[in-house]
């Protein structure tokens, strides 16, 4: 027997599009939870430090008072969250959508490329 740990190529060449779609939209869930948690506590903090009057202020000294531009009711929360929402579905639908779409792409050129090639090795 050799002493070095013993390797075996493996090539990948063919993902079952259903389960890549199935892991991408888990995935993609969980980012958009994440997305907003994180907006809903950035906007809480922004919210409590006076961070939104404070910019509402200097814009309206930069535009000017009768411009209609207030930044307060623009940034509320309810239309923060509800941007958000709107955004993080979104990604859901596209994240699972382009993850089968490129596996089925994948499947397709698998026969050009040869696959994926993977190395395994034991740990000696």
């Amino acid at each position: 027997m050799s002493g070095g740990p013993r390797r075996v190529r493996l090539y990948v060449t063919r993902f079952d599009p259903w389960s890549v779609t199935k892991a991408a939209f888990i995935l993609s869930l969980t980012i958009a939870i994440v997305l907003v948690v994180a907006v809903t506590a950035v906007w809480f903090i922004l919210d409590r430090t006076g961070v939104i009057e404070s910019l509402s202020g200097t814009v309206t000294d930069v535009v000017g008072s009768t411009s209609g531009l207030d930044l307060v009711t623009s940034l509320g929360f309810s239309q923060v969250i509800g941007s958000t929402l709107i955004l993080a579905s979104v990604e859901i639908v596209l994240v699972s959508t382009f993850a089968g779409l490129f596996t089925i792409l994948y499947n397709l050129t698998v026969g050009i490329t040869g696959g994926v090639e993977v190395v395994l090795s034991e740990d000696a």
